[in-house]
């Protein structure tokens, strides 16, 4: 309990300073609070002094004096309400914005690690609806809190000068309204947590049924598709089902205890009406100010329940805000200028993780800057990852990586990938148009240079074909293109990037022989001049590599040009023989 305490206050302590850009809305917001909770403990006593005073002596000047001023009251009382419900929630919604963009900015530092290790549709569930109730907590909460001290605080001293007793009995029911509470929110909480992961499930589920819904239909699917969503859906059900199960008691609950304190007073009143120790008018007044009083206990049940549902969204994202980077720049990192591109790995060793097997085992390579190298192989050899290690998506887990001399780890992460190109087999567009993505590769370039980026990579032709050229639309990651388009589309992009080093991964592995030979050609007038890193599956287009690297599960096992691999016989000779025995069947 104690620790659920003070890690109750941590959180909120970090929510806090979310105020501060929005402190002069926030104060406006108290003071407009404060008036209502005034005006609604005026009313009473007015009315009470009207009957007892006002009326009995036939002061009509008084009387409608008084009634002038509670209109005007609540004339201003309106205005102070609508403030409170507009500007209010702009307010919680403003904060929602800051925080929405912190997670936001969070998960763009985030290594490629993370996101291996969790689902897209739960990382939408945290930006998205973890943040919805915020905005409703961050204006009510504190609202809802301060009123409820003041009219609290204001009821019970007016009740008391004018029946102490009366008083008394009615504040006995607090301690009972308080234990309910605290015993019913405990168990709101958890089912408000439940109700979060099984949101959070459903977004995976979604976002992987339509991701691949072109694949669900190929196989004929659906039905398991629904099957499988159906079952995440009545968790959810179930949950919320359960959430709501302790809302309604919660609130029935309260209700129930404001009833039977308002026949309490009813009872009591009576009796001490009977004793001659209070009028029908104070008992009218009493009755009026229990209504008042029950106003706090409904604002403070309102507020808990707020509370515990922004705070367990809140929760949540700071368990992604809390997560450090595994990759970032370290103190006194310098930008990487001028470079020429020579690439070193010193003893390498790379494990995804503590559990997983070793994938690069002391690994020693170099690319000697503007020559081409590439990496041929079996899958699963660790080729791929190599590519993804020199702009630092992983960490290694032993040696160096140099480019030029300096440790990759001793630069700024956005001075080395600026340097780098990277075109990869598994090509991802953007949802927009062509030229979004082409221009995505330098986002400051002219409409020149991007055409010139196009037709170097053998798609000006084909995009001057669709109906608003590169102003069209290509649907959600490129659907409505072909995968050589898609892949020549990326290809432009590096091409517009420029970079001195060049990472091409199966970057010709979606294209057709035709276009492959022209994209090839693209390529090697890209790369000259550079260095570049190449993975090919057709070892016919990395025969003239400057040096060739064949790396197997052992590590690297042999380099050398294409010709005095073939003369060594070994797994290039093989892999390469196999290879054109393949093609020259099929072209037979």
């Amino acid at each position: 309990m104690e620790k659920s305490v003070r890690l109750k206050k941590g959180i909120v302590k970090r929510f806090i300073p979310y105020y501060k850009p929005h402190w002069k809305l926030f104060a406006f917001d108290m003071f407009c609070a404060t008036f209502i909770a005034a005006v609604d403990l005026v009313f009473p006593s007015a009315i009470r002094h009207v009957l007892n005073v006002t009326l009995p002596n036939r002061q009509f000047r008084m009387f409608f004096t008084i009634v002038a001023v509670l209109a005007v009251l609540y004339a201003l009382r309106a205005g102070a309400e609508f403030f409170i419900n507009y500007w209010g929630h702009i307010m919680g919604v403003r904060m929602e914005y800051d925080m929405r963009r912190d997670l936001f900015d969070h998960l763009q530092k985030m290594s490629l690690k993370f996101y291996d290790n969790n689902q897209t549709g739960q990382l939408m569930s945290r930006v998205t609806n973890d943040l919805f109730d915020i905005t409703e907590m961050a204006h009510h909460g504190p609202e809802d809190l301060f009123l409820s001290v003041v009219m609290f605080i204001g009821s019970f001293f007016i009740m008391l000068r004018m029946h102490w007793k009366l008083t008394l009995i009615a504040y006995i029911f607090v301690p009972i309204m308080v234990g309910f509470a605290v015993i019913v929110r405990r168990r709101m909480r958890q089912a408000q947590r439940n109700v979060r992961r099984r949101v959070a499930d459903i977004n995976s589920k979604l976002e992987n049924s339509l991701s691949g819904i072109r694949v669900a239909k190929a196989f004929a699917n659906e039905d398991y598709e629904k099957d499988r969503f159906e079952k995440g859906n009545s968790q959810f059900r179930v949950a919320k089902k359960e959430s709501y199960k302790y809302m309604g008691l919660f609130q029935t609950g309260l209700d129930t205890l404001g009833n039977v304190l308002n026949v309490t007073i009813l009872i009591f009143g009576g009796i001490f009406f009977v004793r001659g120790e209070i009028d029908a008018t104070d008992i009218l007044t009493f009755v009026l100010y229990i209504s008042t009083f029950m106003k706090p206990v409904t604002k403070l049940s309102n507020f808990t329940q707020q509370f515990e549902t922004g705070m367990t969204g809140f929760e949540r994202l700071l368990e992604i805000l809390d997560t450090d980077p595994d990759i970032k720049d370290k103190k006194g990192a310098k930008d990487l200028k001028d470079v020429k591109g020579e690439i070193r790995f010193n003893d390498v060793t790379f494990s995804y993780s503590e559990k997983d097997a070793t994938v690069l085992n002391h690994i020693d390579m170099t690319i000697p800057a503007g020559k081409m190298l590439a990496l041929v192989g079996p899958s699963g050899g660790g080729k791929t990852t190599m590519c993804h290690l020199i702009p630092r998506f992983y960490e290694i887990s032993g040696g160096a990586i140099t480019i030029d001399g300096k440790n990759i780890k001793d630069v700024t992460m956005h001075s080395l990938r600026k340097n780098i190109g990277l075109v990869q087999q598994e090509v991802f567009l953007y949802s927009g148009s062509v030229r979004d993505n082409i221009m995505y590769g330098r986002l400051d370039a002219t409409e020149e240079e991007m055409i010139e980026a196009a037709k170097a990579a053998n798609i000006h032709d084909f995009i001057m074909t669709l109906p608003d050229g590169y102003d069209t639309d290509i649907g959600q990651r490129g659907v409505r293109l072909s995968g050589g388009q898609k892949q020549r589309i990326a290809i432009a992009r590096v091409f517009l990037k420029n970079p001195p080093i060049l990472i091409l991964d199966e970057a010709t592995s979606a294209l057709d022989n035709e276009t492959e030979v022209k994209i090839q050609k693209a390529l090697d007038r890209l790369a000259e001049g550079r260095t570049c890193l190449v993975i090919a599956h057709r070892l016919s287009t990395i025969k003239n590599a400057d040096q060739i690297v064949v790396v197997t599960s052992e590590g690297v096992t042999e380099t050398g040009t294409h010709e005095s691999l073939l003369e060594q016989n070994g797994v290039y000779a093989k892999l390469y023989n196999m290879q054109f025995k393949h093609d020259y069947d099929e072209e037979a």
